[in-house]
């Protein structure tokens, strides 16, 4: 073992005195996050403070990434625009807090779906978007082939996190001895990591791969093979407000189904007569029952979200897999149907 130097007629009257009664529930339930947004004229999204493939700024300013496209499709069932959005950085301290305080409308920010953060910090989560898992880079020179050759070195990881977690839990379970060098910021950890400041940056493995290709010399560094940890990654929401809530779950829910019905951006307004008699697709295209309604929307809310940032896959392979400079497979989050764990309830 390599060793470092510690650095669903009872009767139809009543059948419809219940659709009045759910129709002024759902109005009075209404008032809340949504209203807000609406008459602020746009979302307040919590983003990463730069994170290539999930969410980052250009040299312009403009934003992109699959957490980012998940607030576009938002905007846009609401707006009809996918642009009318504030996207507000926020350090991994601030991600639960922002939304808490209302700073921000949602943080869809590489966030893991974990029990205390869904039951005793204030916030709700929505749907996974990213199964991820933590893992280790290290340098290439370093000749380290496992995460358990690492006894004794340097580790670069963010505060108040589950990675900081989880480090101290591989540690503890295989007998090694770490010095994390601890960061409050992801942004430091990996300037820090790339100054040659720890021997290794601990982290999501989808990000290591994407910190990995901002690197002077990307082919000097290696991912080991190690998964530590389930990181399932979700958008979140401030607890209680269950409209705001369903609506943020129902979109992205939306732009999954999409890809299991083969309902792209590019063939939305020509799509095969097998697709137009589909009964679910005809439900989330607006053209059977009144869904949008469920959520307090208009009846294309579905349309306007795909044709502005396409399916799921549309969205994964241009941010994260074969279009995207980052190249990673699909794996665990591929559809259900392709051996994936992306499988979402039914749109009905």
């Amino acid at each position: 073992m390599k060793k470092f130097a510690v650095n669903k007629s009872t009767g139809k009257k009543i059948s419809g005195l219940m659709v009045a009664g759910l129709a002024l529930f759902a109005t009075q339930a209404s008032a809340g996050t949504l209203d807000d947004v609406k008459a602020r004229g746009h979302i307040n999204c919590g983003v990463s403070e730069g994170v290539p493939g999930f969410s980052n700024p250009n040299s312009d300013g403009v934003w992109s990434g699959l957490d980012v496209d998940m607030c576009r499709a938002v905007s846009a069932a609401i707006f009809g625009e996918s642009d009318k959005i504030k996207f507000v950085p926020l350090a991994s301290k601030q991600k639960i807090l922002a939304v808490v305080t209302g700073q921000v409308d949602l943080t869809s920010r590489t966030t893991t779906w974990t029990m205390k953060r869904d039951t005793k910090e204030g916030v709700d989560f929505t749907t996974i978007v990213f199964y991820d898992g933590q893992g280790f880079m290290t340098r290439k020179d370093l000749g380290v082939n496992s995460a358990k050759e690492l006894d004794g070195a340097t580790v670069c990881v963010t505060s108040g996190t589950t990675t900081e977690l989880n480090l101290a839990d591989f540690a503890r379970a295989n007998s090694l001895n770490f010095e994390p060098v601890v960061f409050e910021g992801k942004k430091e950890a990996v300037n820090a990591y790339r100054s040659g400041r720890c021997d290794a940056l601990t982290t999501d493995n989808s990000q290591l791969a994407s910190f990995r290709t901002t690197m002077p010399d990307p082919s000097a560094h290696v991912v080991l093979p190690e998964i530590i940890s389930k990181e399932p990654l979700s958008p979140l929401v401030k607890h209680g407000d269950n409209q705001w809530k369903d609506l943020v779950t129902w979109t992205i829910n939306g732009l999954i189904t999409a890809e299991e019905l083969g309902v792209t951006q590019e063939n939305l307004s020509d799509l095969s007569e097998a697709q137009r008699n589909n009964p679910t697709v005809q439900r989330m295209l607006g053209a059977s029952g009144e869904y949008g309604s469920y959520i307090g929307l208009e009846n294309d809310w579905m349309v306007n979200a795909i044709s502005a940032v396409g399916n799921y896959g549309e969205i994964f392979d241009r941010n994260l897999g074969k279009d995207s400079p980052l190249n990673l497979p699909r794996g665990t989050n591929a559809l259900w149907q392709n051996g994936g764990l992306m499988y979402v309830a039914p749109l009905r």
